[in-house]
């Protein structure tokens, strides 16, 4: 397929800058907000039937006026289903700092540890003309955290030695204290990044650390809905995936066959593959949430259909047409224009009703983005 197929004219007011809540305010006149994960807008497309459902129903089966919210997924699955969650843990991973001399102001967006030992970090750096090898960046104001940039990666990227002498673990704790959400930049561009950010842009099962960017589909995920479906029967199975800005990168050919995918790492223990496995056996639903999970679980099945252990890498670029070896159902969030998470989503889900839900969703005032409304693809 071409680059162009997945062009739509996208309302920046329909771009969530934050997850849905109330606001209230207090009597002293501060405002205080509320949010709610699973109270996010939901949207169902049933493949095979080629149908879309968009509003709740009432006990005759007819549609009501009330959208479908995403804590109504419960509806869908069955005891004995699976879902697949990415519980990779998102750092604070944006920085600011100065540069030495001009007092240059230099965002520094932590990517990953290369070196604990030597506090090695390959960063990117904005903006990136302004830093040559060599140069300190400072942090902190007067504080001790100080960092000398001792290699060029890319255009924009830096290795960085940070000049910070104690254990890794405060180190790591010191550096994570001045860092922030690293919500998208369609996010920080419009307003403040706030403490909220740290949580809201966290999925609450997560747990291993090493993400820059949230598994954002999983972020409609509350406690409540998730005791919910494990008092229905579902069974949940965890799998790592440590999210990069790779699919942010804008994509700069016509022919996608020519895009080449940033590489993520991934690992699907034995206990993930046991759970999903045995419900697949048994003939029950197995949904994966979120491009990330999807293109993980792609590169760990076998030629059975099967899910086997996976301790790697993957830069794997799905796009219709594309032929799933495993889950049968997704969770997607709503995406850019020409985005590759949108090109995942259309691949499951059939190019022609995952683009007409999209049309759906701009007429109707759904949001998009990771803070946005969400889509069930099922196989029915």
């Amino acid at each position: 397929m071409k680059l162009s197929q997945f062009k739509f004219k996208l309302p920046e007011a329909q771009v969530a800058l934050e997850p849905p809540h109330k606001t209230f305010e207090n009597e002293d006149g501060t405002v205080e907000k509320i949010y709610r994960r699973d109270e996010c807008r939901l949207m169902v497309l049933h493949r095979k039937s080629q149908t879309i459902e968009m509003f709740q129903k009432d006990e005759n089966g007819n549609e009501t006026e009330e959208p479908l919210l995403f804590r109504d997924i419960i509806n869908y699955f069955d005891d004995g289903d699976a879902i697949v969650l990415n519980d990779t843990k998102v750092f604070p991973a944006r920085l600011f700092g100065t540069k030495e001399k001009t007092d240059a102001k230099i965002e520094v967006f932590l990517l990953r540890e290369l070196n604990p030992e030597f506090r090695l970090w390959d960063v990117l750096v904005e903006p990136a003309r302004k830093i040559r090898i060599g140069n300190k960046l400072f942090f902190d104001e007067d504080g001790p955290m100080v960092a000398e940039v001792i290699d060029n990666t890319t255009s924009r990227g830096r290795t960085l030695r940070f000049l910070y002498d104690c254990p890794r673990e405060e180190f790591k704790r010191e550096l994570f204290a001045l860092g922030s959400a690293p919500v998208p930049r369609y996010i920080a561009d419009k307003r403040p990044v706030t403490a909220d950010d740290m949580e809201n842009f966290q999925t609450i099962y997560a747990k291993h650390e090493g993400a820059v960017t949230a598994p954002s589909s999983g972020l409609h995920f509350s406690r409540e809905l998730m005791k919910r479906l494990e008092i229905r029967g579902i069974n949940f199975s965890y799998i790592t995936v440590h999210c990069g800005l790779g699919c942010f990168d804008p994509i700069e050919v016509e022919d996608l066959t020519k895009h080449k995918m940033s590489s993520e790492q991934i690992k699907v223990t034995a206990e993930a593959c046991d759970i999903v496995n045995k419900a697949k056996a048994e003939g029950h639903r197995v949904c994966a949430v979120g491009v990330s999970t999807i293109r993980a679980t792609e590169s760990a099945v076998g030629t059975d259909g099967m899910l086997k252990e996976f301790d790697g890498w993957t830069n794997r670029f799905i796009f219709p047409p594309y032929e799933f070896g495993f889950a049968d159902t997704m969770i997607a969030n709503f995406y850019h224009p020409e985005s590759t998470m949108m090109m995942a989503t259309a691949a499951f889900g059939g190019y022609e009703l995952v683009y007409e839900a999209y049309e759906k969703a701009v007429a109707n005032g759904y949001m998009f983005g990771c803070y946005g409304d969400a889509m069930l693809i099922l196989d029915d």
